[in-house]
Parts: C-alpha cells; structure tokens; sequence
C-alpha cells in the first residue's frame, strides 16, 4: 500500500506558477542572446540532413514556447500550430519572442488557483493540473535553446553566456 499523495491546493498552485513565470522570463532573456547570435545570412545552416535548419529551429522554438502558455491560459491543449509566418529578419524573431513570450505569460499571470489546478489533456499522453505545464516550457525551452546554440559556431557566430562564461563570451554577473 502507497501513502496517500498530497493534494496541491489554490495557494500552491499560484505560488508555484509565479515562482514559474520569474524564472521562464529569465530565462527567456537568454534564449532572445542565442537567437540574436543567430547570423541573418546564415540562418537556413542546417547541421545534418535531418536536423531543422536553424531558423526553423529557432521559429519553433519561440511559437512553441508561445503556444504553450497560450494553451495554459485557456485551458486546452490544440496541436495545431498558431502562427504560421516567421519574421524576416533575425531582429524581428526576437522582437516577436520579447512581446509575445510576456504578452502570453501575463495570461498565465492572470489565472486563479483553481484555473491552475484545473486538469488538462495533453494529446492523450498527460494529464496534469494546469500549473504543471509551466515545467514542460522549461524544457522545451532551454532544450531547443541547446540544440540552437551548438548551431553558432559553425554559422560563424559566438555562444553567449547561458549559464555561465562560454569559450565566446566571459560571464557577465547579474
């Protein structure tokens, strides 16, 4: 016989997503210097056959991450893609990022305890309380920001700080 899980209540659920959300928008800060990396004229470098190119890569990543507080704000989950036509530019993309990422997480912001402990489908494979998606951007998020970074290099570019000094860019104290 297992004990009993405890049940998060209201409280935890806001304490939770605001502790989410400050950490997502800092985080959001270093994903808009890897993007910004990214050389215009290098964008379509593609490290392998199979991977995205690094436009792609990035697009995904910002719509993505987009999408998924979207999503959590209106309580359903949709696999269809929102937003279809990328930037032009390099510039453009992170300015999308930077309005769209903040617009999207004061949504999130905005949501009562028990809109965040409200479950949610996720296309069959889970089914959690709101609140606990705020996890997978996360990972979403810094894994493609991962991938994205090992892309600049060979573009010709440099890596900028992540979580600390990178063979490019000394470490920069907050």
């Amino acid at each position: 016989m297992t004990a009993a899980q405890p049940v998060p209540g209201p409280e935890f659920a806001r304490a939770y997503r605001d502790m989410m959300l400050q950490g997502l928008l800092q985080e959001m800060q270093t994903t808009k210097r890897v993007i910004a990396a990214i050389p215009d004229a290098r964008r379509d470098y593609r490290p392998d056959p199979k991977a995205r190119t690094a436009w792609e890569l990035a697009w995904h990543l910002v719509t993505v991450d987009v999408q998924f507080l979207e999503e959590i704000a209106e309580g359903n989950f949709n696999p269809e893609p929102r937003y279809k036509d990328a930037p032009k530019t390099v510039a453009e993309m992170v300015g999308w990022y930077d309005k769209n990422f903040t617009r999207s997480a004061e949504k999130v912001r905005a949501l009562s305890g028990e809109q965040l402990l409200k479950n949610l489908d996720f296309y069959g494979a889970f089914n959690f309380p709101a609140f606990m998606y705020l996890g997978f951007v996360n990972n979403h998020s810094i894994h493609h920001r991962g991938e994205l970074a090992t892309y600049l290099r060979p573009m010709g570019s440099k890596v900028p700080c992540i979580y600390g000094p990178s063979a490019d860019e000394e470490w920069k104290a907050a």
